[in-house]
């Protein structure tokens, strides 16, 4: 199937002329092999190009220069030995002799040229001449032109000659006339005109520019054929080897080049095959490390999960009792019990992210509406903003439709994100945004605080990452609850996206699709907000679900 198709596209292509542009550019920018190939064609047909245009245009000179020769000498030849038959003859006194003469004389004209056409014109009315009339045989007079015949005058002992286009047999052909002076006894000087035929020469011209622009389009046709066989000799192995990258790099790690011989391209082939095997086997070893890496913190979590229930037990039954203690004994309970709690924590997350690196985590879908869930873990984490004297606003125009999702892990993600902006808000207001459109359903958290610079918020998900260590953290986190809420987003086919500007303030948008497994199109909340606190003012004032009509939270009634 795949040649009749590649046929019917070829053919579609070659239809479809207006796409031509872009095909082309589509070939130069992606074809070494089409780019080389063009390049040289172009090179050698504009370098035969120009030496067929020199060679015609030599050999069209060399050639007129020969028969304009041929013609000068021809019609020199003829004149002189006219001149000749004149000076060497006894006319004595009667006039009939002269033009008895002068009879032969053009006989003698027609017998010893090779012109297809001659002229004699007298030059002087002199009353005291004898009367010779001119003659015309073949060549008409109308067709010498001024400037030669000005030129013959002025010159008597010189031929003039002139470039026409004579009529042969109803066509115009290239000629040329040439002129000289011919002094005749008793009658004066006359004009002699020879016309040649120069027929011949462009016949012979016309056939060697033909043969020069067949032989230069074989040539082109010839170094095109030796060109393509010798780039697809050449570009062969690139193809294959820059086909076997890619298949590597797609994760493919057994690929490998096949190797012939031992020039330089076997040579690049062994080498790239000794990188395969070399990143192949260090992607194992790691993969391998990565395996012992999670089965160990695996099975460490694991395993402390058992002790550590019994250190809680006790911490807490010291924690309960420790009004009967004494101050410093008391302080040191609530130390015990507030580490053992975030020990606890640190244990679960380590848990979590082993999970997610072994891939076994699953969802437990539910139609949830976001703003509901939203609400709720705003109530949750109201006790923590009023310790902190931060007011969390909630603006929810959307995010009412359920949705399916796993609440737990949205839950998760949403206190995470709340807890970091009431810890990092500078006591400023937290604002939660719950918004959604047809493809997504989506919730950003902005607080007004300190902010990070672009470099620390590309890192703000890395595991352990902290962008300020100096600062003191009241809440009490492990570092990794960025990393897992970005698990918990991906893991719903969305996306988890951070804006930040120091001295401005941070905005974390969690956008979940509505179907499917990846979201599409843009987020309902934009990743960098337009408002700043100010033009928020009353507008985020937090709204309670309970006051809004039953109906509302019907599947599919508000988007």
């Amino acid at each position: 199937m795949a040649a009749p198709t590649a046929t019917t596209t070829a053919v579609a292509v070659i239809r479809d002329w207006r796409g031509w542009p872009s095909v082309i550019s589509t070939l130069w920018r992606s074809s070494l092999r089409f780019r080389t190939l063009t390049i040289t064609l172009l090179l050698t047909s504009t370098a035969i190009l120009i030496t067929c245009v020199t060679m015609a245009l030599v050999i069209q000179n060399d050639l007129f220069e020969s028969r304009k020769t041929e013609a000068l000498e021809d019609a020199a030849r003829a004149v002189n030995l006219a001149q000749v038959t004149l000076d060497s003859a006894a006319l004595g006194d009667e006039p009939a002799a002269l033009q008895e003469l002068w009879d032969s004389v053009q006989a003698d004209l027609r017998r010893y040229s090779t012109a297809e056409g001659f002229a004699g014109i007298r030059m002087n009315d002199d009353p005291d001449a004898v009367a010779l009339n001119g003659f015309s045989a073949g060549l008409s007079a109308n067709i010498i032109s001024t400037g030669l015949s000005n030129r013959v005058v002025q010159f008597d002992d010189r031929q003039s000659w002139q470039s026409v286009g004579l009529d042969v047999a109803g066509r115009v052909v290239p000629g040329i006339i040439v002129g000289q002076q011919l002094q005749v006894p008793e009658a004066g000087s006359f004009q002699l005109y020879f016309a040649y035929d120069l027929a011949d020469a462009d016949n012979t011209l016309t056939f060697v520019q033909r043969t020069l622009w067949i032989a230069g389009i074989g040539l082109v046709a010839i170094v095109a054929a030796i060109s393509f066989i010798v780039l697809r000799t050449v570009s062969t192995p690139i193809v294959e080897a820059a086909e076997t990258s890619a298949r590597l790099a797609s994760g493919d790690l057994a690929v490998r080049i096949d190797v012939h011989g031992e020039d330089e391209i076997a040579t690049l082939g062994r080498s790239f095959n000794a990188m395969a095997d070399s990143i192949e086997s260090q992607i194992k070893e790691l993969g391998e490390l990565s395996l012992v890496q999670q089965r160990f913190v695996s099975d460490v979590s694991h395993e402390l999960r058992t002790p550590l229930t019994t250190i809680r037990l006790a911490a807490d039954m010291l924690n309960d009792q420790r009004g009967e203690f004494d101050p410093t004994t008391a302080r040191t309970t609530e130390l015990l019990h507030t580490q053992v709690q975030r020990f606890e924590t640190l244990l679960s997350d380590l848990l979590e992210i082993s999970r997610y690196d072994a891939g076994s985590v699953q969802l437990e879908l539910e139609a949830t509406s976001l703003a509901h869930l939203a609400e709720d873990i705003i109530e949750q984490m109201q006790p923590l903003a009023d310790g902190r004297g931060t007011e969390l606003r909630l603006v929810a125009p959307g995010g009412y439709s359920p949705v399916d999702m796993d609440p737990r892990r949205v839950r998760r993600v949403l206190r995470n994100l709340i807890g970091n902006a009431i810890e990092h808000g500078e006591g400023r207001p937290v604002v939660v945004t719950v918004d959604s459109n047809q493809h997504a359903v989506a919730a950003g958290v902005r607080d007004f605080g300190l902010g990070m610079d672009p470099a620390d918020a590309e890192r703000v998900f890395d595991r352990f990452w902290r962008a300020d260590p100096s600062r003191q953290r009241t809440i009490g986190g492990t570092g990794l609850g960025l990393s897992i809420a970005l698990g918990d987003a991906t893991l719903h086919g969305g996306s988890l996206a951070v804006w930040s500007e120091l001295g401005v303030g941070t905005n974390f948008v969690l956008t979940l699709p509505r179907r499917g497994d990846a979201s599409e199109g843009p987020s309902p909340i934009p990743t960098e907000p337009q408002d700043s606190l100010s033009e928020i003012g009353d507008a985020t004032q937090p709204i309670h679900l309970a006051d809004i009509p039953a109906e509302l939270f019907d599947r599919g009634s508000i988007e």
